[in-house]
């Protein structure tokens, strides 16, 4: 069976990174690493977040109650809440408009367009919602990162 692509601005050439929201972050480093055999790329104490190379994908852990955690607005899940915040997906091109008006047609909204580091590197990115609410990040080529981002 042949599954054609629909037409449109948007092609995903692959799974970018989740980010998972957890309690003990080193805890669930040592368990990422000790199972899975997932390296450390990039930690960022000061918001409690790591970056975990999975392959050519990153597993991204987040402290539940730190700043990224605390993005998604909900409890752990042993509260009542969720532990994946969200999934990227690595786009082949990021033509900021033309994504824009793809997802409008389709009457999706992008609610956040930025750059940010990925499995690749730095890169543009925008967020949007499917439609049980789950966040979705469509990252872009990478580019070198601005002097002071590592």
């Amino acid at each position: 069976m042949t599954v054609q692509q629909p037409p449109g601005a948007l092609r995903v050439a692959q799974l970018d990174h989740v980010v998972l929201r957890v309690d003990d972050i080193d805890r669930s480093i040592d368990w990422y690493w000790r199972v899975l055999g997932c390296t450390v790329a990039r930690r960022v104490d000061k918001i409690g977040f790591a970056q975990m190379r999975a392959g050519r994908s990153m597993i991204d852990i987040c402290v539940a109650s730190g700043h990224v955690g605390k993005e998604r607005g909900a409890p752990p899940a042993k509260d009542g809440g969720h532990n994946m915040h969200h999934l990227c997906l690595k786009i082949e091109s990021f033509d900021e408009a033309a994504l824009v008006r793809h997802l409008e047609s389709q009457g999706v909204k992008a609610f956040d367009i930025c750059k940010r580091f990925g499995a690749e590197g730095y890169g543009p990115c925008l967020y949007i919602e499917d439609p049980d609410g789950n966040w979705i990040e469509l990252k872009g080529p990478s580019e070198p990162p601005p002097p002071g981002i590592v």
